[in-house]
């Protein structure tokens, strides 16, 4: 099955080197399948000529968002398959997520987009303040009052949490997660184990999601009080770090994605 995978092995991500966790990946994946590499910007003008089209590694999709666009509609109009599947309800589509889990009562950052509906949040000294549409806390403030355009602004109580952690998921099966024991220093993982509980929370935006394939990652906070709360349910093209893992953990990651991609194209 010849394969797409959209990459931007360019990109400056802080504290990430994406461009070598996908020639690792691409080096693996031509074990079973044939694959060629292009820049997201690319995408669309290439994906008639392959079977499916991997989004992985494209940094953050407000920096070509119209050549995205382009290639979103163009691939549902065609029904070119794609991985992860457009049909993602996490930051696929936008942060509305965070406010329609926040109604729905998960455990998430509580979230309102109007500065009018502050007093919804939970009191806190300082709000996060950032852009409806943004990514990789590009336009991130911290700010006792809040301000900004309603609907087109998140805010959150800023939680002085004990550290962040992330689950890793290909297609409903967890594979791994990662922490940062420094809640400054968010890039510096290190393996975590999971509790049961931990893994109930994270599968319940797994399952929310209902995405019958692809790569996720549910990032999380511990609380104050103790409780994991939803940071971010990442389903268009997570960094894995995959270079912070034991090597069998690393194969076994491949391999779950070699399977999902062979059923996903079946």
């Amino acid at each position: 099955m010849p394969l797409l995978y959209v990459t931007d092995l360019a990109y400056p991500a802080r504290g990430r080197r994406y461009c070598d966790e996908d020639i690792f990946l691409t080096s693996r994946l031509r074990a079973h399948f044939d694959v060629a590499l292009c820049h997201p910007g690319d995408a669309r003008a290439l994906m008639s000529g392959f079977d499916a089209v991997v989004v992985r590694n494209s940094g953050p999709v407000l920096h070509y968002q119209e050549a995205y666009d382009a290639f979103r509609a163009a691939a549902l109009a065609a029904g070119t398959p794609v991985y992860n599947p457009l049909t993602g309800r996490g930051d696929m589509a936008g942060k509305q997520y965070l406010l329609d889990l926040t109604a729905a009562g998960y455990p998430v950052i509580p979230t309102v987009d109007d500065p009018a509906r502050v007093g919804e949040l939970p009191r806190a000294a300082e709000y996060a303040v950032k852009p409806k549409q943004g990514a990789d806390s590009i336009g991130l403030t911290f700010t006792a009052t809040p301000r900004g355009p309603a609907g087109e602004i998140l805010i959150q109580p800023r939680i002085d949490f004990a550290y962040e952690v992330s689950f890793y998921f290909v297609d409903d099966a967890f594979q791994y997660a990662l922490y940062a024991p420094d809640p400054a220093r968010r890039w510096e993982l290190t393996p975590y184990e999971p509790t049961a509980a931990d893994l109930d929370f994270a599968r319940a935006f797994i399952a929310w999601n209902t995405l019958d394939h692809g790569i996720q990652r549910v990032d999380a906070c511990r609380a104050p009080s103790g409780e994991l709360l939803l940071v971010e349910l990442e389903d268009l093209n997570p960094y894995l770090s995959l270079d912070l893992l034991p090597e069998p953990v690393r194969d076994s990651f491949v391999a779950a994605f070699a399977r999902s991609l062979h059923t996903f194209g079946a």
